[in-house]
């Protein structure tokens, strides 16, 4: 267990822990905030005295919250590249709760906090209950269906931003900031629009307060932060001297782009490596179709193929270079983020998927496929229709996915599918015996697909062909094949 003594080689909180004030709450405790958000607070009141401390909010598994409390709130971050490790230990946090243990209404509570200025959170595209083609709340979803009918008692993340807004107007506190940082586009503007929907689902006043007070800001956030696994808690055992069930690991690389739009104030996280901005939505695209699009395709296609980590693929001259024409042929073409080389942009990319210290495994890139597709490939796709240009990586891409879903590799064996319409896909691929049928079927799912793009024949005929390939020939050699076809 992490003590208060660490080797000299270690950074380590070099200022007054005490003097920090809990002026955020953070719900979804995972790998990726810790070794992010969490972190980048951490260098700031390092350098620059911040006072800006952090309640962290768990609302499902209870481990890591229980392991904290007994770390006094510090844990380890490794930051991997190749041979090289920089080891930190974040001191930043002040409290930390459990939904289920704690109770919500204590996570209620300790949003209702005078001093609580931002509520931000990493849940990931699931949790917002929302329909992903369309971003509407999912008003049928079973969450959002039993926060209507008990406000005070939220198991939605939606439900329970609006419950917390709900007691601060009652007791008369300033509002705060809801700030995802979730790999949505526009995460800002998604987030207002479940919170407000499921608000007016409610009571109409409070949504109206909500809407004329509460601020929304959309970010980016950028760093590869794998889940961890034995290996690389043996690596931090071994520079810590002692376990950390709390630590991460990630690469060198971080970006956090922020749309500068806080109704109670803000850390000044631009002193310690962040952008704020007017607009994030140019970067938000850019790294949603180029870095997670092709996360995405490397993950589906890697896996089918038998690579169990981004590295292994890039060992692999053909998914290499599909990887990197996908960005730059398919997605770029549909950006407009100014004053970026994108060309540049894309071969950092390919270097930092090169990291073979980073074990970054194709089946946890793969989870949740049905909640990312549309922000990854489906707007690009939808784009490229519109201006008669090539989609064949994106094509296979969406093909690939569907390979995966099926829920059997290329030697026979389960695919465990881990994503929130898991059953609806699984009865698809049960009830359909060819491999057409079973395209159209998967096609059919509008809270995916929507309706336009299954009318689109030549996307429908792309897919379709894509899949027999990967049916008959396998990945690798469909990928080999595509990239002359591209």
């Amino acid at each position: 267990m992490l003590s208060s003594e660490y080797p000299g080689n270690i950074i380590r909180p070099d200022y007054d822990r005490s003097k920090l004030r809990t002026r955020m709450v953070h719900i979804g405790f995972g790998a990726f905030h810790r070794a992010h958000q969490a972190l980048c607070t951490d260098k700031l009141a390092s350098a620059h005295q911040s006072d800006w401390g952090y309640c962290e909010v768990n609302l499902n598994s209870g481990e890591l919250i229980q392991a904290l409390k007994q770390q006094n709130y510090c844990y380890s971050v490794a930051e991997m590249a190749d041979e090289q490790i920089s080891l930190r230990v974040v001191g930043v946090i002040t409290a930390a709760l459990h939904g289920r243990s704690d109770g919500i209404d204590a996570v209620i509570d300790a949003m209702s906090q005078p001093d609580i200025a931002i509520v931000s959170m990493t849940v990931t595209e699931k949790a917002y209950c929302h329909e992903p083609s369309s971003g509407r709340l999912n008003l049928t979803h079973p969450a959002i269906a039993h926060d209507i009918a008990h406000p005070d008692a939220p198991d939605s993340l939606p439900g329970l931003i609006v419950a917390a807004l709900r007691r601060r107007r009652e007791r008369g506190l300033p509002p705060f900031s809801v700030m995802s940082c979730d790999n949505m586009p526009e995460n800002g503007h998604v987030t207002r629009n479940v919170v407000i929907a499921l608000a007016k689902q409610q009571d109409t006043d409070l949504a109206d307060w909500i809407g004329e007070n509460v601020t929304f800001p959309s970010t980016m956030v950028d760093r590869i932060v794998p889940a961890m696994t034995g290996e690389t808690h043996a690596v931090l055992r071994d520079k810590l001297g002692c376990d950390d069930p709390v630590g991460v690991a990630c690469e060198p690389f971080f970006q956090w782009v922020i749309e500068d739009n806080f109704v109670s104030g803000r850390p000044a996280w631009e002193k310690a490596g962040a952008e704020l901005v007017s607009d994030v939505l140019p970067y938000e695209e850019m790294k949603l179709r180029m870095l997670n699009g092709s996360h995405s395709f490397l993950a589906y296609l890697g896996n089918l193929a038998g690579y169990q980590h981004i590295s292994d693929c890039m060992a692999d001259t053909h998914f290499r270079t599909a990887a990197r024409q996908l960005m730059m042929a398919e997605q770029a073409p549909t950006l407009h983020t100014p004053d970026v080389d994108l060309a540049a942009y894309a071969d950092s990319l390919i270097a930092r998927y090169e990291n073979s210290a980073i074990k970054h495994r194709t089946a946890q890139i793969a989870n949740d496929g049905s909640q990312k597709l549309p922000q990854r490939w489906l707007d690009s796709i939808r784009w490229h229709l519109r201006n008669g240009s090539d989609f064949t990586l994106l094509a296979l891409g969406v093909a690939g996915w569907m390979r995966y879903v099926s829920g059997v590799d290329e030697h026979g064996e389960p695919i465990e599918i881990n994503d929130p319409m898991r059953d609806r896909l699984a009865q698809i691929v049960a009830e359909t015996s060819s491999n057409q049928s079973r395209v159209a079927g998967l096609l059919a799912v509008n809270a995916i697909f929507g309706e336009d793009l299954p009318t689109e024949g030549k996307f429908v005929a792309r897919v379709n062909d894509f899949y027999q390939q990967l049916t008959t020939l396998g990945a690798k050699e469909t990928v080999k094949q595509a990239l002359s076809a591209a």
